[in-house]
């Protein structure tokens, strides 16, 4: 494939993470932008992988490594970073331990690092050792990702507007919803608080609905404080917009909250996003608690949930 022009430094994305959290994922969608990508090679070839070329490349690296050392990966980082003819980004594929413990019991693969290869216990002690092997590469990451609770294309679209080739237009903005009960979203710059607001989860017509029904709207916007909120919020976006481009930044992820994660930040999110649209914005919607559940196991074939997590493991 023949990879995006390259407009200034050429891009480096080292790809890292626990296993099982999508690092394949990551990388086969950044080999679909034109990245170049290499997997699992020794750390210690590192500067002969980018040496020359204006093709961008993605590299994974993670735990299957013979000698896997974290310091070595930060090291090797730091000398990347250092240079002026690439610029380089961290990108670390994390999730509870919960659910990669259910993805490698429903894809039935081995975990790298479980004794013997077993499922149970023996894959949580392996999950255990590795998140120990990768201490440090989270919070030098340039990217966090959480895929928990994220669908495989919401992680697909993710990566595709934080790395899109140079050239694409303008800030791409991602407005998320969720409830606060089941924790922000790791992506988030800017977090909105919409529990300040009447709920209409109290009121039992309300409550069977989301912020996409009008009733809803028309409960949430009638609060004495939802217009000055509003004209405020708006406002400060206005300002902030503009600057964030000016500074080069490619991406922005707003996330909207509230206690349901139904009514009031779905209200917000749709009602924010319509009014960036009309002033030009690229923007996409997610909301978090929304998201369909996996389709129940009707007989032999593969569950959903299954296929998910054999999509999201690597």
């Amino acid at each position: 494939m023949t990879g995006p022009t390259a407009k200034g430094p050429r891009p480096v994305v080292l790809v890292t993470g626990l296993s099982g959290a999508g690092k394949a994922s990551i990388l086969r969608t950044l080999e679909d932008l034109g990245f170049e990508t290499v997997d699992n090679p020794p750390l210690t070839i590192l500067d002969e992988l980018v040496a020359d070329g204006a093709t961008p490349i993605a590299i994974g690296v993670d735990a299957r490594s013979r000698g896997f050392q974290a310091a070595e990966v930060l090291n090797a980082l730091g000398k990347l970073r250092a240079r002026h003819d690439i610029a380089t980004s961290l990108v670390f594929a994390t999730a509870d331990d919960a659910v990669l413990l259910r993805r490698f019991s429903e894809t039935r693969r081995r975990h790298p690092l479980a004794p013997g290869g077993s499922l149970g216990s023996r894959v949580a002690e392996g999950i255990a050792r590795e998140a120990a092997l990768l201490a440090g590469l989270p919070e030098a990451a340039d990217l966090l990702v959480d895929t928990s609770d994220l669908p495989l294309p919401e992680l697909r679209r993710l990566i595709e507007r934080r790395f899109r080739p140079e050239g694409a237009a303008g800030l791409d903005i991602a407005i998320i919803s969720f409830a606060y009960p089941k924790g922000l979203p790791r992506e988030a710059d800017l977090v909105f608080d919409m529990r300040f607001l009447r709920n209409p989860h109290y009121d039992p017509v309300l409550r069977p609905m989301t912020g996409r029904d009008a009733p809803v709207a028309a409960f949430v916007e009638a609060d004495a404080d939802f217009a000055p909120f509003w004209a405020r919020m708006t406002g400060l976006l206005e300002l902030l917009l503009p600057r964030y481009a000016a500074e080069g930044k490619k991406y922005l992820a707003i996330a909207v909250g509230c206690t349901g994660g139904r009514h009031r930040s779905v209200l917000v999110a749709e009602r924010l996003a319509a009014h960036l649209e009309a002033r030009g914005r690229q923007v996409d919607v997610v909301h978090r608690e929304l998201a369909p559940a996996p389709a129940p196991n009707a007989g032999g074939g593969a569950s959903q949930a299954g296929r998910e997590a054999l999509a999201h493991s690597s």
